[in-house]
């Protein structure tokens, strides 16, 4: 049953509570995703939103700059070069439906490209931390079993042991893989490929309900059901958006979906560097931020670095990854106080974000990672006695939603203990939802902690965000 004939009079009009199935609704607007049988790719997905709903769609505006060389790409341009290189993967490389591509990248204006062109072709992508080690790197190969690899000049090295790839490993900051994207006219035709949503799209990392790295399997729905969430705000000028958060992150990930759907002008950083990025923030005029905690700590508590900077454009910071401290987000607003900052919570086996906040009546909620997000339901359940409870009771958070993964790699054991009965998530976080509906993490259930928006194991070695 969809929300919409859900009988109203058992869910509260303030914290989506329904009395009767002891269940969380989302308030916010429904999302509208096309019938399941239309055969739709993720990347098709993304334009389409923007055809439809954006009010510069006719307008060639900007999508993407490099931060560190002032390179732009424009919406015409992107497109162009993600059909290019769909036609040379297909034609040249060989390239089909249901290949898997391993991408081992910082994040370059090159990586959205070529996401958004081996979406179009229906093969799956799973992009890993270039921090990673070599055995690191091997062992996440083994799960996703790619046919090729696509990587950078510094990284590529840790790849040079593979010997089970069938094709060569790209370059992405290469001149070979600009000509790639930039011949014209293309080499060959590109044969149109159909690809269903139930269909695979991308395998990320995470470290599950147990702490042991698991490739974690998302359909291309899943993908579509984040972008609809996104909303675009009444502006005169397209957003820009500063990314500080690596692409082969869920987090990350999902905003090169979304800058596209909403005609965003993307930001892109290679490496971090907190000058940098307040040097780019001001230059560029960044409007949006996304970040981890550290982060926003750092431009808090550094008054060296943004002092005397004009960061008047800024409007909103969306932070996740781990939560945020009330002094924290004192600190912050003291030094920026037009400055919203939205929270939000999910997981890589949601597809990114389920709860987040909205708008500067939200934002003070402070210590609360946000409402519900549209097209999930929730539930706060007792760990002990598997009962649901009601708002402001701790428990266990249940999910469920078209985001939520297909499942793990490889590993049904696992993905039959964290997907449950009739498609609920069990995240192992122990949260409570207030009154008015607002979500707070309290700890986890399992012997796992957050690092710098990392997962990992208690004792292991912390890879920091600041990549």
């Amino acid at each position: 049953m969809d929300q919409a004939a859900k009988p109203h009079h058992l869910i509260d009009s303030k914290s989506g509570f329904n009395r009767e199935t002891k269940t969380f609704h989302s308030l916010r607007p429904s999302i509208h995703l096309p019938p399941q049988h239309i055969p739709l790719s993720a990347a098709e997905y993304a334009f389409s939103l923007r055809l439809l709903n954006s009010p510069w769609q006719h307008l060639d505006s900007l999508a993407f700059i490099n931060s560190s060389t002032g390179q732009r790409v424009s919406f015409s341009e992107f497109i162009s070069k993600t059909q290019t290189l769909a036609s040379y993967l297909q034609s040249v490389i060989g390239l089909s439906k249901g290949d898997t591509a391993f991408v081992l990248s910082q994040n370059l204006v090159q990586v959205p490209i070529l996401c958004f062109s081996l979406l179009s072709l229906g093969v799956v992508i799973s992009p890993a931390n270039p921090l990673n080690t070599d055995s690191e790197i091997s062992r996440l190969i083994q799960q996703c079993n790619p046919v090729i690899a696509f990587s950078t000049s510094s990284s590529a090295h840790k790849l040079s042991n593979i010997t089970t790839l069938r094709f060569k490993t790209i370059l992405l900051d290469s001149p070979e893989f600009d000509s790639m994207t930039t011949s014209s006219p293309p080499i060959q035709k590109l044969d149109h490929v159909e690809v269903r949503q139930s269909d695979l799209a991308a395998i990320f990392y995470s470290s599950g309900t147990t702490g042991t790295v698991k490739g974690v399997m998302v359909t291309h729905r899943n993908l579509m059901a984040n972008v609809a969430g996104a909303y675009a705000t009444e502006r005169k000028s397209p957003a820009v958006l500063l990314c500080a958060v690596p692409y082969f992150h869920m987090y990350g990930y999902s905003f090169i979906l979304k800058s596209v759907a909403l005609s965003e002008c993307a930001v892109v950083m290679e490496r971090f560097d907190l000058r940098k990025m307040v040097r780019a923030m001001e230059e560029f005029r960044v409007t949006h931020l996304a970040l981890a905690p550290p982060l926003l700590v750092a431009m808090a508590k550094n008054d060296d670095v943004t002092g005397g900077c004009d960061l008047s454009s800024l409007e909103e910071v969306v932070c996740g990854g781990a939560p945020l401290g009330k002094d924290v987000i004192s600190a912050f607003l003291a030094r920026f106080p037009r400055v919203a900052i939205l929270q939000g919570y999910g997981l890589t086996e949601s597809t990114g974000g389920v709860f987040r906040t909205w708008g500067a009546v939200e934002s003070v909620h402070w210590g609360a990672a946000g409402k519900l997000s549209a097209g999930f339901e929730a539930k706060i359940v007792n760990p002990d006695t598997g009962d649901a409870l009601p708002p402001g009771k701790q428990g266990e958070l249940w999910i469920k939603g078209p985001a939520i993964m297909k499942g793990y790699v490889g590993d049904p054991e696992a993905t039959s203990t964290t997907l449950v009965a009739d498609g609920w998530l069990r995240t192992g976080d122990l949260c409570y939802i207030d009154e008015e509906g607002f979500l707070y993490v309290v700890d986890r259930l399992k012997e796992l902690i957050k690092c710098k928006g990392y997962q990992m194991k208690k004792l292991v070695r912390c890879q920091s965000l600041l990549w």
